[in-house]
């Protein structure tokens, strides 16, 4: 792997080549932006990077055996945690450990050893939007301390998303959505469709690779734009969408995380429904070209209301993703979610 393969985020490889080169690296970053954008590719490349044994002007030699080892993700100085599947936030036993080994065992006694064979000991921690308070004070004596020679990156979706006391002790870096033309190149050199196919998926993605995945699924792309369009009429019933959605999403199966993840792949699109109607209404360029441009253009003339309310109905949807996150009743989460909606967007309808 190489800088190469890290596509859109050029303006991001430039800030960090200039901040290692005048040796002005921060010691802890929040990266932020969509899902399947490549931030965690981003973080592991830059680990790489540092602890290459010939690195020379921020670019890593991909032979050495720090680099071997990064690429085979056994490197003894990076230290990588993520929320358990089975888990709706981030446990702190990844932080200090288990009870009977507590601040012996965990992320935060890692990282304050010395560095086992290269220049420094990276963390990565990945799903930064599920900490909770308790796993966020664990981490805090780190981030406001951190050990000499270390780096921790986290990596959220969204500024909004985390924690005030994780959030003034980072440095944020912004990530956007990938081109139509990256996430379609990406699909190709990655085996994941061909060429005709990957232009397709590419133009479903909304700049994300995990959603051109996503959309491989047909029944999924068929319901997620029915249910964009129904959003997009002048009247809609919250009942009759919460009803609809709730049997879509009880279709994946009896396993509770596959219809969370259903759930929110859909709920994921209508973030981006609605962001893309609140640029539409505020007449700024949108930065992606995909299929949600026809359902916006047309959701635009029966919209009654501004592109504040656009921004409403976004923040909403929002907390839809942290209740899902949260493992709260499906059946109450869609209910209250699209009588919000309905609501926000009809303030007179819902008045009378």
């Amino acid at each position: 792997m190489s800088w190469n393969t890290i596509l859109g985020h050029e303006d991001v490889v430039d800030r960090f080549r200039r901040a290692v080169n005048r040796d002005r690296l921060a010691s802890t970053f929040l990266f932020v932006g969509p899902e399947g954008i490549g931030k965690r590719t981003f973080a592991r490349q830059l680990a790489q990077t540092l602890l290459c044994e010939r690195s020379a002007d921020f670019d890593a030699c991909g032979e050495c055996s720090a680099c071997i080892q990064a690429m085979a993700d056994s490197h003894p100085d990076i230290i990588e945690v993520f929320k358990p599947q089975d888990k709706a936030v981030l446990p702190i036993e990844l932080f200090v450990g288990l009870r009977e080994k507590r601040m012996r065992e965990g992320l935060c006694h890692q990282i304050s050893l010395t560095p086992y064979s290269g220049k420094r000991k990276i963390a990565i921690v990945d799903d930064a939007d599920y900490f909770n308070a308790e796993s966020a004070n664990c981490l805090l004596k780190t981030l406001e301390e951190p050990p000499r020679r270390s780096l921790i990156i986290l990596i959220g979706t969204s500024v909004q998303r985390q924690l005030p006391t994780i959030l003034s002790r980072c440095q944020v870096v912004h990530f956007s959505p990938l081109t139509n033309e990256h996430v379609s190149q990406l699909l190709v050199s990655n085996d994941m469709a061909e060429p005709q196919q990957a232009d397709e998926l590419a133009a479903l993605s909304g700049g994300s690779l995990l959603t051109a995945l996503e959309c491989t699924d047909a029944e999924l792309r068929s319901f997620r734009r029915d249910l964009i369009e129904d959003l997009g009429r002048p009247h809609w019933n919250a009942v009759e969408l919460s009803t609809l959605v709730a049997k879509f999403v009880e279709a994946a199966g009896k396993e509770a995380p596959k219809r969370r993840k259903r759930l929110r792949q859909l709920v994921d699109h209508v973030v981006r429904y609605y962001r893309q109607l609140m640029m539409q209404l505020s007449e700024a360029e949108c930065s992606t070209t995909d299929d949600l441009d026809a359902l916006v253009a047309t959701a635009s003339q029966h919209w009654t209301a501004d592109r504040e309310t656009a921004g409403l109905c976004v923040l909403r949807t929002l907390e839809t993703l942290d209740h899902i996150s949260a493992n709260g009743n499906i059946a109450t989460i869609l209910e209250t979610w699209f009588d919000d909606l309905y609501r926000i967007s009809h303030p007179v309808a819902a008045r009378a």
